[in-house]
């Protein structure tokens, strides 16, 4: 660095409260940068709600998805940076939250919208629709992220015909296949 860098004068401006640095090339150019300044008391901690949605997504997901789910949502960690399999194991370590393993024999106890669908024999669509209806318990801790659904309570409680409006048609053979498979599990 001493080969680019001359020198660099750091200064406080307390009218706008941001830390400025002046910095001295060795070409004789000069930048300045201005980074805010933090106030006594401030946390750069990762919000509450953000760490029970980690929680949450550890049951079916590993920390590369995680990650990706975060981002997705336009979520950074407490110091503004954007979400990588590190910082979610590092949140995870620090934090107590086991890490994702699947299980050895394959019959996982929490599942994703698409395998939950598929142990019930429905449609994605159908499961979300009862879950948003409040018919099957599930659990979406972020708006562009997974349904998290719990294996024994899918098993108790199936979707009923309130999912499909009686003033529709169905459109497609495909529709109709799918309003015969709800009306079969009750």
């Amino acid at each position: 660095m001493r080969t680019v860098i001359h020198e660099v004068i750091a200064d406080l401006d307390d009218v706008t409260s941001e830390i400025v640095l002046a910095i001295h090339w060795v070409g004789g150019v000069h930048t300045q940068l201005r980074l805010p300044k933090r106030h006594r008391g401030q946390r750069n901690a990762t919000p509450d709600d953000l760490i029970e949605a980690v929680r949450q997504l550890a049951l079916i997901a590993n920390d590369d998805v995680i990650a990706g789910v975060l981002n997705r949502n336009g979520l950074s960690t407490g110091n503004g940076n954007r979400w990588t399999r590190e910082r979610i194991t590092e949140l995870r370590s620090y934090r107590k939250i086991p890490v994702f393993r699947p299980q050895p024999d394959g019959i996982e106890p929490w599942l994703n919208l698409g395998n939950a669908a598929r142990s019930l024999g429905i449609a994605p669509k159908t499961l979300r629709l009862a879950a948003e209806a409040g018919e099957i318990e599930g659990v979406h801790p972020l708006p562009e992220g997974p349904w998290i659904f719990s294996r024994t309570k899918l098993t108790t409680r199936k979707p009923n015909r309130s999912l499909i409006a009686p003033d529709r048609t169905p459109d497609t053979p495909q529709d109709r296949i799918q309003i015969r498979k709800i009306y079969s599990l009750q």
